[in-house]
């Protein structure tokens, strides 16, 4: 039946809509992208090079580009000990391994300057390099403090923006840069939204990932949950935070572009317009994309105890310091997003100023169309030698299987997010104006699958918009029969409750209330107004006892708050 699902509602032009343009993934071998990775470690920190070789043979990357350095265990270090531990180490490892074509060329100013600039590098004069990425490891230090005694007096920038503080990778984007650069400042990315970069700005800049977060397990997360997703393909829903949350208004802008690429793209989403922080209570199940602004550390559902991301979720949150550790699950955003699953993400060591930031749309453009994602992170970055930093396996293809594949093998996708590729498929049926096979493509998967829970929920909205209330109640109604649901799918269990008590069946609403109540994780910011709602339907169902306990239950916990 899938192929039938797939071949009956899926025309060639839906499918160019869906999965245009998209490239093959990476393979190991001599003439694969992963020859030409490098991997950096840090050989003082037991997790880094275990990682690195992790990735290697995930990836197939040789074991020959992985380097090893002694570099200071601390997340933020100071420029003389970037220098002398981790940017001249692996530049003249990379110029000996002719990674990086390069020649010495004398320093201007007295001979007892043996060749080196004013903060210590080797000056060299470059002409290329050979590196697809270089992916550096947990443990490799973050970010480099400001120093105002390195007075670079060639920076060509004044002001607020004046400062050498700035990100370790986006320092090491520039290892080729012949001749050096001063570090007062920053440097404009010559890849910056260049659909075709020529030779000479692709050979000015080395893309860089890292692997990191809050633990050596969740780095290794982002190893796997990029291989998983480019085996089913990326699969779930797709969340926009917007509302007004900064003074600057290119920030909505851009997160309104973002909103347009993936509903054109077919993508089941919700957009979040309310200037209020994100509440824990709204909709996030199966979050494979997210993207917002403004809010300086992780909240709103991804808070929730237990909550997780599908595998290969891209999740974008812009905020001065969203990077400024990545060793917290908590604190900012960057190590709470890997922490809870997430694939890729980026963000910022220090104040990066807005217009100077990534660019959320430039990066769903470039991965829509099939760019990998340090290829794609790198379209979106204006500027080098500052606060970015990308986290997620530089290789990593989110649109690598296309939604016709994932439609033809919904038995082979994991049974949680099975109903997805089915609503991503509805949505470009009613971009083709063609609504009435959308609701038929819903039903027919729904008559193979009934407890695919979004599924049922989308398909139960449209009938009760069109007047079918009954039908509506009637395609929700499996709901009733699942005995617990995910932390991501609270809120949409609420909502399938919400709609069987207002179709008239709140004895089934009842039910979902019970399941859902059975979670002991559920906070009581959620239970205590859903308790409220699980008593009026209990009443209405007649059923009084569980009306009291329920009231009874709402009063304890709002006297405990007194």
């Amino acid at each position: 039946m899938p192929r039938i699902l797939a071949s009956a509602f899926l025309g060639r032009a839906i499918v160019a809509m869906a999965v245009g343009g998209l490239a093959t993934s990476a393979f190991a071998g001599p003439d694969s992208p992963a020859a030409r990775v490098i991997v950096v470690a840090n050989a003082d920190d037991p997790d880094s090079l275990p990682l690195a070789e992790y990735y290697a043979q995930a990836r197939g990357v040789p074991r020959a580009n992985i380097f090893s350095f002694r570099m200071p265990l601390r997340e933020t270090i100071s420029w003389p000990e970037f220098v002398a531990t981790i940017w001249q180490p692996l530049q003249d490892e990379l110029i000996r391994g002719r990674w990086i074509e390069a020649a010495a060329q004398p320093a201007p100013g007295p001979p007892s300057s043996g060749g080196l600039d004013g903060i210590g590098r080797r000056r060299h004069a470059i002409s290329g390099h050979r590196i697809l990425a270089l992916v550096v490891c947990r443990g490799v230090p973050l970010r480099i403090d400001d120093d105002p005694a390195l007075d670079d007096r060639l920076a060509p920038v004044k002001g607020v923006l004046r400062t050498n503080a700035g990100a370790v990778d986006s320092e090491l984007s520039l290892l080729a840069k012949s001749g050096g650069y001063p570090i007062g400042g920053f440097v404009p990315n010559p890849l910056f939204g260049r659909d075709t970069p020529n030779e000479r700005e692709l050979a000015q800049v080395v893309k860089v990932a890292r692997l990191d977060g809050p633990t050596a397990a969740d780095a290794r997360s982002l190893v796997d949950g990029a291989l998983a997703a480019e085996h089913t393909g990326l699969i779930g829903r797709a969340y926009v935070t917007i509302g007004g949350r900064g003074t600057n208004p290119n920030g909505d802008r851009w997160l309104d572009h973002v909103v347009s690429q993936i509903s054109s793209m077919g993508w089941d989403a919700s957009v979040d317009r309310d200037p209020r922080v994100w509440p824990e209570s709204a909709r996030c199940d199966a979050p494979a994309l997210y993207f917002g602004w403004h809010e300086p550390d992780l909240g709103g559902p991804f808070a929730l105890p237990g909550f997780r991301f599908p595998p290969g979720a891209i999740a974008l949150h812009i905020h001065s310091y969203s990077a400024r550790t990545l060793r917290s699950a908590t604190e900012g955003w960057c190590g709470p997003l890997v922490a809870r699953g997430a694939a890729a993400t980026m963000g910022n060591v220090f104040e990066p100023f807005l217009e100077l930031s990534q660019r959320p749309d430039l990066l769903i453009r470039a991965l829509a169309r099939g760019d990998d994602l340090v290829d794609a992170a790198y379209y979106s970055l204006p500027v080098l030698s500052w606060q970015c930093v990308i986290i997620g396996d530089p290789l990593y293809r989110p649109f690598t299987v296309p939604l016709r594949t994932q439609l033809e093998n919904l038995d082979g996708l994991p049974p949680e997010l099975a109903g997805y590729p089915v609503l991503r498929l509805m949505h470009l049926l009613d971009l083709a104006g063609k609504p009435g096979d959308a609701t038929a493509a819903a039903r027919v998967a729904l008559n193979e699958r009934p407890g695919l829970l979004a599924l049922s929920m989308a398909l139960a909205r449209r009938l009760k918009d069109a007047g079918q209330p009954e039908e509506a109640a009637g395609v929700v109604a499996p709901v009733a029969g699942m005995k617990s649901f995910a932390p991501d799918q609270w809120a949409l269990a609420r909502e399938a409750a919400q709609l069987l008590a207002s179709s008239r069946h709140p004895e089934r609403a009842v039910e979902v209330y019970r399941h859902l109540f059975s979670a002991a994780a559920l906070p009581l910011a959620l239970r205590a107004p859903w308790l409220a709602e699980a008593r009026k339907a209990a009443l209405a169902a007649s059923d009084p006892g569980q009306a009291a306990a329920w009231g009874n239950e709402a009063d304890s916990i709002h006297l405990k708050a007194w």
